[in-house]
């Protein structure tokens, strides 16, 4: 019996150590989700403006050359996959795989070629197995700016004018507050002009331009295109953070349940191995007494 109380102890312990560390990585998430949503909020006004602009310009554009604007017979579909570089997050990872599986068996049921570029150590190690992955991009989330961005556009821009694929798709998690991030599949491109309407909100603003509309237009698109991974890049950053607050915070309560748990467990042992003593005592008591 005193082997099992040393038992309970000893676990009881080794939760306690638990509860510590998830309590610890809960403020660390915390932390990081609130610098996060700050530059999450502080980067949709620039984005809303390109949009508009962007809007105002195809709007005056009789008809657009622009490589970016192509629509090809879709028959090479690539996905930009962005998931987390660490675990401990709940489902976070597990629901955004799930959504490009689920994405990747309709394209192939419409005779599809798939290619993969992924941003996160888990979907990379999910998919290294199972899809083509033409690059990955592992232990870039923890501190990240706009060149990240840029360097993804450029690695997708290029290849999409030399006609490498035929379509673009972005899947994430979008961050709506921090115990909510729902998968996202959005199509990066071609961008077509009734993608700009919907995205700018249906708002126009008319602009004078310098130089002219097809010189800024040229350059306004491979911009916006880099605007929407960085965008991603934000939902996601904030996303695993909020995801891995509210699993910390549950292990931790689930430690306090397994605590009380081990407690009573003890406690009941305890009691046991003193009724067993005293037991032990009244039986040697009475046995001296009958000796008499």
């Amino acid at each position: 019996m005193a082997e099992s109380l040393r038992d309970i102890k000893r676990q009881t312990q080794a939760v306690e150590k638990t509860k510590q560390i998830t309590r610890a990585m809960n403020m660390v998430a915390a932390s990081k989700l609130k610098s996060a949503q700050t530059r999450m909020e502080n980067f949709r006004p620039y984005a809303g403006k390109v949009r508009e602009v962007l809007k105002s310009l195809a709007s005056q554009m009789s008809e657009s050359t622009n490589p970016l604007l192509t629509v090809r017979e879709s028959k090479r579909v690539r996905i930009m996959l962005m998931t987390s570089d660490k675990g401990l997050c709940g489902g976070f990872n597990t629901n955004v795989i799930k959504t490009a599986e689920d994405f990747i068996k309709r394209q192939r049921r419409e005779g599809k070629e798939i290619t993969m570029i992924t941003v996160g150590k888990k979907g990379r190690d999910y998919f290294r197995r199972k899809e083509t992955i033409v690059s990955h991009h592992v232990d870039v989330l923890g501190r990240f700016t706009m060149d990240l961005a840029v360097s993804l556009g450029n690695e997708v821009i290029f290849p999409f004018e030399a006609a490498e694929y035929d379509e673009l798709y972005m899947i994430y998690n979008e961050f709506r507050n921090i115990a909510s991030q729902r998968p996202k599949v959005v199509r990066v491109l071609p961008l077509q002009e009734e993608d700009i309407d919907e995205m700018a909100g249906g708002f126009y603003r008319d602009y004078i331009y310098e130089p002219s509309e097809e010189i800024l237009f040229a350059q306004l698109v491979p911009m916006y295109i880099k605007v929407q991974i960085f965008n991603g890049l934000l939902e996601t950053s904030a996303g695993e953070h909020g995801a891995r607050m509210v699993a910390m915070e549950n292990a931790s309560n689930n430690c306090e349940e397994m605590i009380e748990s081990l407690t009573l467990r003890f406690n009941k042992a305890r009691q046991a191995a003193i009724t067993a003593e005293l037991m032990d005592i009244v039986g040697g008591t009475e046995a001296l007494a009958k000796s008499f």
